[in-house]
Parts: C-alpha cells; sequence; structure tokens
C-alpha cells in the first residue's frame, strides 16, 4: 500500500477517534449518502469541463468518501478498506478471463479477435452468477433506484435487450422516431388520470431511441438545459439594453 494512501486511512482514523473532529465522529453511513453522490457529480462535471486540476481533487474528494464509509464499517465489524480494495480487485479480475487468464479466456473472442458486444453479455452473465440472481427480472430490479430517472431507465433497458428483450417488436415507438412522434401528439387528448403515467411512457421510449443511436439521454439533457440557460441569459440581457 502506497504511503499516500496509508495517510489518508491515518488520517481518517485521527477523524473518527477519541479525541476527533466532532461532526466527523457523529457521521454515520445513512448521513453520509447526499455527500457520496454530490462528490461523484462533481467528478463528473470537471470530466465535462476538461478541467484536469479541478478532476484530481474531485477524484480525492470521491476517494474520501469510500475510505470514511469504510472506516465506519469497520467500527461496526463489517469489512474494511482492504476488504473493499480485495473484493474489486477479485471482481475485475473474475470478469475479465481474456486478460488475466482462467476459465472463459476464450468466451469474448470471435474468429480469433475480441468481441465487444460478446463481452458485455458475458459481463452480464457473470454478474449475475455472482449476485446469485436466477431470474432477469431481479437483475433490472437491483438497478438502484437513486439513479437519476433516465440513467436509470437507459440501464434497465439495455440489460432488458442483453436477455433478449427486443422491446421495438412489442411497440414500434421503442425504436421508430415517427411512432413515437405519433403518441407525443396524442398526449394533450389524454385522460387527467392517465396523463403521467402515458408521459412516462414516452419518455422511456425516448431514452430508448437515444440509447439506440449510441447518445447518453442524461447528458442529452443537461446539455439542452445548459443550452436553454444560455438563450435565456442572452434574451435577459437584450431586454435590459
Amino acid at each position: 500500500m502506497s504511503d499516500s494512501f496509508e495517510r489518508l486511512l491515518k488520517i481518517t482514523d485521527t477523524l473518527r477517534g477519541g479525541g476527533g473532529c466532532p461532526w466527523d465522529r457523529r457521521q454515520t453511513p445513512e448521513s453520509m449518502r447526499r455527500y457520496i453522490i454530490e462528490e461523484a457529480c462533481e467528478v463528473v462535471q470537471a470530466i465535462n469541463d476538461g478541467d484536469k486540476t479541478e478532476l484530481c481533487e474531485e477524484l480525492g474528494d470521491l476517494l474520501f468518501q469510500v475510505v470514511f464509509q469504510a472506516r465506519m464499517a469497520k467500527e461496526a465489524g463489517d469489512f474494511d478498506i482492504d476488504d473493499v480494495i480485495n473484493g474489486i480487485s477479485g471482481k475485475m479480475v473474475s470478469r475479465h478471463p481474456h486478460i488475466f487468464g482462467g476459465e472463459g479466456a476464450d468466451d469474448f473472442k470471435q474468429d480469433g479477435a475480441f468481441n465487444g458486444e460478446t463481452f458485455l453479455g458475458k459481463w452480464e452473465d457473470r454478474k449475475k452468477a455472482e449476485k446469485g440472481y436466477s431470474t432477469q427480472t431481479e437483475v433490472l430490479r437491483a438497478i438502484p433506484k437513486t439513479l437519476p430517472a433516465l440513467m436509470r431507465a437507459e440501464k434497465v433497458l439495455f440489460k432488458a435487450e442483453n436477455a433478449g428483450m427486443d422491446m421495438a417488436k412489442e411497440d414500434a415507438a421503442y425504436e421508430d422516431a415517427e411512432a413515437l412522434a405519433e403518441e407525443i401528439k396524442a398526449l394533450p387528448g389524454a385522460p387527467a388520470e392517465e396523463l403521467e403515467e402515458k408521459f412516462g411512457e414516452v419518455m422511456l421510449k425516448m431514452v430508448n431511441i437515444s440509447r439506440k443511436m449510441q447518445l447518453n439521454a442524461e447528458f442529452s439533457l443537461t446539455k439542452a438545459t445548459e443550452q436553454f440557460i444560455n438563450r435565456f441569459e442572452y434574451i435577459e440581457s437584450s431586454a435590459e439594453e
């Protein structure tokens, strides 16, 4: 273990130990949940901004959240940071047999070459086996509800397709923009008690179309929102002038 990481562990131990910081000592895994989300979002923002200095700092903040959670778990006798590190190391090795060897080393090859689609499929199969899921429905329900709605929808649709369910065969609007446009036009005429559900269905289909186009719905909406703010700023400043 590197000296710098050991130093971070000792700092965290001091903060949580007797005579440490009163605020840090009274925190719980539940109270720290919001900070994990906030730090992860700030990492993404630094990546989007292309700010390497900021990215370095934000990755440190996110790393501290991992170390802090592990320290609290150690106090409770659940696990420690070594268990966290060993767990992810073992997982990465077992899910990459084409790199580290072992059983299934040739599973990701097609005509002797690496196949990305096969890799993703096998990755999901191995993950399903590791978790002990017996059905694909269990896999879908395990996707955290705390994820942003668009991101969660994208993961659910991807995993459903990986299981062999082609939603476009059930409903053309899952893949055909023109069919979806007809559903959007019909929204104003929907009964009030059904409007929220139908609007949600339209959004789910829009996410699937963006996925088929290899776009990220969450990032696309964020970009569009920023563009709207920029246009609003221009209109507001023009009105003031």
